[in-house]
């Protein structure tokens, strides 16, 4: 078990639930930061910068821990869609997304609040919409509200029947936190998960 606290830097349940999967303890901490992408700015990056941001949003509070931060962003043809926020910015998004293959990138990152060290990952899951209805997005948006997740889908509720195909190296990234490289990076900081 790690001797150092371990701080989850997100107020999302998915999260604090994937994290749970490895059975450390760990507190929450809300970021409080601003997600606007900067202007000209990958989608990659985007979401490298945020999990790195959160991280360090932190650290005052927990100048002693390993800090935990991961965002999300949707790509499709160069345009991001992140959480839309709102009912009709959700059915728009579902629109421009049916029928087609989009990237979900979730960056992490491992930050040693005492030293400032951040280890960062980017993980790459191709997700593929079916040819939604306008019907199936309202009675999907109905029954659930995904106003605060990248593409306005939860795969892990009942987003998964939007979907025709899931491509990736780690199920737990389209969720929002890639476990397969949290491991590693807790791991390079000799944290014991086994």
């Amino acid at each position: 078990m790690p001797t150092r606290p371990i701080v989850l830097a997100s107020t999302s349940p998915y999260r604090r639930e994937l994290l749970g999967r490895l059975g450390l303890p760990f507190v929450i901490a809300n970021p409080a930061i601003d997600e606007t992408p900067l202007a000209d700015e990958a989608p990659a990056a985007t979401a490298l910068r945020l999990a790195e941001a959160k991280a360090r949003a932190v650290t005052g509070d927990h100048p002693t821990a390993l800090i935990i931060g991961s965002d999300q962003v949707a790509c499709l043809a160069g345009r991001v869609f992140g959480k839309p926020g709102t009912h009709q910015a959700a059915v728009e998004q579902l629109r421009a997304l049916r029928g087609r293959s989009v990237s979900f990138i979730t960056a992490l990152c491992l930050l040693d609040a005492p030293t400032g060290r951040a280890q960062t990952r980017s993980v790459t899951t191709l997700v593929t919409f079916r040819a939604l209805s306008d019907d199936e997005i309202a009675r999907y948006l109905q029954r659930e509200q995904a106003y605060n997740c990248a593409g306005s889908a939860k795969s892990e509720g009942l987003g998964i029947a939007l979907l025709e195909r899931i491509e990736g190296d780690d199920p737990n990234a389209l969720i929002g936190l890639p476990l397969i490289a949290l491991c590693e990076l807790l791991r390079n900081e000799r944290v014991s998960i086994l």
